[in-house]
Parts: C-alpha cells; structure tokens; sequence
C-alpha cells in the first residue's frame, strides 16, 4: 500500500475538500451591475425606468383620447399604441420565464392576435363598435393581468388548503383509531 499524499499547505486550508464550491464553480458569466453603475450619470445608464414610463403615459393617453371621443389629432396614433401595449404587458408579465427580447417579441404578436380576435368576434357577431372594441381589449388585458398577478396567491391558497387537508385526515385516522 501506498501512503497517502501530504496536502500541501494551500490544499488543506481550501474548503474545496469538505464541499465547498471552488473558485471556478463560483464565477459568472454575465457581470452583475451595481447600485453605482445602475445610478452613474452619462450614456451608459440605464433607460428602460423612463422608457416604460413614458410608454405608459402614452397608452394612457391614447385610452384616455379614445374613450373620451376627442378631436385631437394624435388620437388615432395613440390609441393604437394602447391596442398594441395594454395585450402586450399582460401578456408579458406572464412570460417571465423567457429572455427579454423573446418576451418583448412574444408579447406583440400575442397582442396582434387578441386585438385580431376581438375584431373578428365582434365582426362576426355584428356588434362592432370602436368603443366596444377597445372596452373588449382593456378587459381581457386587465383579466390577462389579474390572473398573473393573483397566481402567488393561488399558490399560497393551494398550500394551505393542502396543510389543512393533511390535518383533516391525519386528525380523523386518530379519531377513527381511537373509538
């Protein structure tokens, strides 16, 4: 038989042995920003904050010019942006899964296609109306939305009703064992 190998003073003090991660393990591909980073002034901040924002003050505006029938000329442009955007957030807050431009890309085109299945419905069953058709839009977005903001709480919901059920019938085989 062999004698085991002496470590040598850096290999017995690395945690390596007793299961830790090395170095190696540890590393990451992508660079995590910053708070500094994040908060820098210049070209290299970060724009997505004040783009949402001001795509949300647009579609806001556009619902708010079409629901109101004005006579303003920015009405058309702007109310379709709310066609297009209020399906594609609903849509895309249910793809967090997905990378941002597959999420981004996925979300439009289901935003097309419900605002191109409500027209057809509505079409088809002879109750088209510009008004409808946007009232239409902004509830299925906003049930869309609910449903994806209300999942946690049906998991939670879940969780609970199966810890009570596993009270419930670990308490009856008790009683039943018991008479």
């Amino acid at each position: 038989m062999t004698p085991p190998v002496r470590l040598r003073d850096i290999e017995a003090r690395h945690p390596t042995p007793w299961g830790a991660k090395s170095a190696m393990q540890t590393i990451r591909l992508t660079p995590s920003s910053t708070a500094d980073e994040r908060a820098r002034p210049g070209p290299g901040r970060d724009l997505r904050p004040l783009l949402a924002g001001a795509a949300t003050a647009v579609a806001g505006t556009g619902a708010l010019l079409a629901f109101t029938d004005s006579g303003a000329s920015s009405r058309g442009p702007f109310a379709l942006f709310y066609l297009l955007a209020a399906p594609a957030v609903a849509i895309g807050a249910a793809l967090r899964g997905l990378d941002p431009f597959a999420r981004v890309l996925t979300a439009l085109a289901g935003a097309v296609a419900l605002d191109m299945l409500v027209a057809q419905g509505m079409l088809a069953t002879h109750h088209w109306t510009w008004r409808g058709g946007l009232v239409a839009v902004t509830t299925i977005s906003l049930f869309l939305l609910l449903l994806v903001l209300l999942r946690p709480v049906e998991r939670i919901l879940e969780r609970i009703s199966r810890n009570t059920r596993k009270t419930s019938s670990s308490c009856g085989t008790r009683s039943a064992k018991v008479s």
